[in-house]
């Protein structure tokens, strides 16, 4: 929902010391100890986040996490049973959605469907009475931007779904909000559709640099779009970083078993593509220590499955009977010959410092 009424100003309230969230820089919205419960669910538990300014951050999290509450909790949509919401250091804890010149774009956009491309996404323009130039100059330079341009007379039945989220985001933007909020946008989209408007997203963020939230189960999604990544769990908030980050420093098994393939190798979990196959313990070791002190371990081909450009190895632990996989290449997979039966070493070439309850 973008802010389609005369917007009115929120009463300024200087905002708190900054929170724990270790981004630098200005801030353009701040969580402070938010809290939303449905009856004995607790959708938010005490999550506090910092947004810094002109960045792009993901909410990723399984459904139920509260990720799209907080979102909406900023959008003001929801109401926080306690906490505070900051924007540009104005506490919008009690505005309206409108009172918070932000701009929200949902999975299904309802689009004006009896609007062409240009009327609605001149819509919020003209209902706060813009000049009819600045509205013309304005959507104009907005469908450039988004890929529109040649779709101005088009009604959204005439669109792709695709088409139609970049319709959505430029009506979104036209108002200059202070912050672009996006509820999983593209999850009625197919993966190729998907995939596209990723990429199409990230550039769009580079030009407009305007501070953008956007709700994601996809970790993909946010490791491709994001500059940092909010990852939550049952209400509470895990990790907040980088993507690299968050996936090679994982702050709790959580966090690590969600973002991406995980593999319990001796009792810690590991990246199946940090696991080193070999015909031989010293071709496991490709080098260095001692098998004992690399830590080695015997295993047995379980089954060897050919994904495009890598190869998943299904294992069983020889001493423990625990199985797991490795992720290789087709051309390691190739060199070792491996079958269904066969001996094989293994050893974990990096593991993240997290603990494994």
């Amino acid at each position: 929902m973008t802010s389609e009424a005369q917007t009115n100003e929120a009463a300024p309230v200087s905002a708190p010391a900054r929170s724990a969230d270790p981004a630098d820089g200005p801030v353009t919205i701040r969580v402070v100890g938010a809290n939303k419960r449905y009856g004995d669910f607790a959708a938010l538990d005490n999550v506090s986040l910092d947004i810094p300014d002109g960045s792009l951050t993901a909410l990723l999290g399984p459904s139920g996490s509260g990720k799209s509450t907080l979102l909406r909790s900023i959008a003001g949509l929801d109401h926080l049973d306690s906490g505070e919401v900051f924007i540009n250091g104005d506490n919008v804890s009690r505005a309206t959605p409108q009172q918070r010149d932000i701009g929200f774009v949902f999975q299904h956009y309802a689009a004006f469907k009896h609007m062409t491309v240009r009327e609605n996404v001149a819509f919020g323009l003209k209902i706060r009475k813009r000049p009819a130039a600045e509205v013309t100059s304005k959507v104009d330079e907005l469908l450039e931007v988004v890929g529109l341009a040649g779709f101005q007379t088009r009604y959204p039945a005439q669109l792709s779904g695709g088409q139609r989220q970049r319709m959505a985001l430029a009506r979104a933007l036209a108002v200059d909000p202070q912050v672009l909020l996006l509820d999983e946008p593209f999850g009625a989209l197919d993966a190729k559709v998907r995939e596209e408007l990723r990429s199409w997203l990230r550039r769009l963020h580079e030009e407009v640099h305007v501070t953008t939230v956007i709700v994601t189960h996809d970790q993909e999604e946010a490791l491709d779009i994001a500059d940092r990544i909010a990852v939550l769990n049952k209400g509470r908030i895990e990790q907040v970083g980088t993507p690299e980050d968050v996936y090679d420093r994982p702050a709790t098994p959580f966090v690590m078993s969600f973002l991406g393939s995980v593999a319990k190798l001796n009792g810690v979990l590991v990246r199946p593509h940090d696991i080193r196959v070999g015909l031989t313990p010293d071709m496991a070791l490709a080098g260095g220590p001692t098998a004992d002190e690399a830590g080695v371990t015997r295993a047995e081909v379980q089954r060897v499955v050919y994904l495009g450009f890598e190869v998943r190895v299904e294992l069983k632990n020889a001493a423990t009977g625990e199985t797991f996989h490795a992720q290789i290449t087709r051309g390691d997979a190739a060199a070792l010959g491996l079958q269904e039966g066969d001996d094989v070493y293994v050893r974990a070439t990096h593991v993240p410092e997290i603990a494994v309850p």
